[in-house]
């Protein structure tokens, strides 16, 4: 099961000179991901690298920023993808001290940096959501929003016409068997859409 980040979390290593500030973070998507690197080039101008690793809506994205390719945004990306993260940005801003660390160096120092900014992070379970559309006659209202209740749906619009139509978002793992239970309720009158 994919977990993100209840909050942010934030670590600071030194190692030969350099400085590594490593956030984690829980971001929407790539555009949120994006701005919130440009905030941080801003805030840290004489920083020589912004790298950073996301894994948000089942896409992934690293970027080096300058440093050996491979060295930094990759690692990154790889210590989110081991803890099972889903919708957080990493990044590590650095200080260059001018000793160079070499790639293992590099690949250690970005490691460490988002593994210590994980730690005493609380993950949260992310549940994906399932968006269902529903007609019943008027007749098997209430019984439809019984079962949604009772499945821990939540009714996101109503609209009563020729029939009662509802949006229901519940989670996904919860849809199949929602949808067995409402026919069966409503004996096979739902028209589903």
């Amino acid at each position: 099961m994919p977990f993100t980040l209840a909050a942010p979390g934030h670590s600071e290593l030194v190692i030969k000179k350099s400085r590594f500030l490593g956030c984690v973070e829980p971001v929407s998507g790539r555009e949120q991901a994006v701005a919130r690197v440009a905030e941080l080039r801003a805030q840290h101008p004489d920083a020589r690298h912004v790298c950073w690793a996301l894994m948000a809506g089942g896409h992934s994205a690293a970027n080096d920023d300058g440093e050996p390719g491979g060295t930094a945004g990759r690692p990154m990306l790889d210590v989110l993808r081991h803890q099972d993260l889903e919708g957080v940005l990493a990044t590590v801003v650095r200080y260059f001290g001018g000793v160079k660390l070499g790639a293992g160096g590099l690949v250690r120092a970005y490691t460490d940096a988002v593994a210590q900014a994980l730690r005493g992070v609380d993950r949260v379970p992310l549940i994906r959501m399932r968006v269902l559309q529903i007609t019943v006659p008027y007749a098997f209202e209430g019984v439809l929003r019984r079962e949604v209740e009772a499945y821990g749906g939540v009714i996101e619009d109503v609209r009563h016409g020729a029939g009662v139509e509802m949006r229901v978002e519940l989670a996904e793992d919860a849809a199949t068997s929602l949808v067995s239970r409402i026919d069966d309720a409503t004996l096979g009158r739902a028209v589903w859409g």
